[in-house]
């Protein structure tokens, strides 16, 4: 427990950043697995489209701190990898 003032408010502080990183981290995965759905199916073209978005927010994460930016890069490189491989 928090015995100063501001020890109190940076407890409150890094409880709410791990709500709204948990939210975030939610949100990539949930667009990674529509990118791979996407990419499961076998439609080039919509893979593509899937992988672009899901990009976008991996990179947002990265910027906004809920991923390190090589896991984020990482991602991308192997979801855009797997979506360029569709024949």
């Amino acid at each position: 427990m928090a015995n100063h003032r501001n020890a109190e408010k940076a407890a409150r502080q890094a409880e709410k950043r791990t709500i709204i990183n948990r939210d975030r981290v939610s949100r990539i995965r949930t667009f990674i697995r529509k990118a791979e759905e996407a990419i499961a199916s076998g439609s080039k073209d919509s893979a593509l489209e899937a992988v672009r978005v899901a990009e976008g927010e991996i990179m947002r994460g990265a910027s906004k701190g809920a991923l390190k930016n090589n896991t984020a890069s990482r991602k991308v490189s192997r979801l855009t990898k797997r979506a360029k491989a569709i024949a």
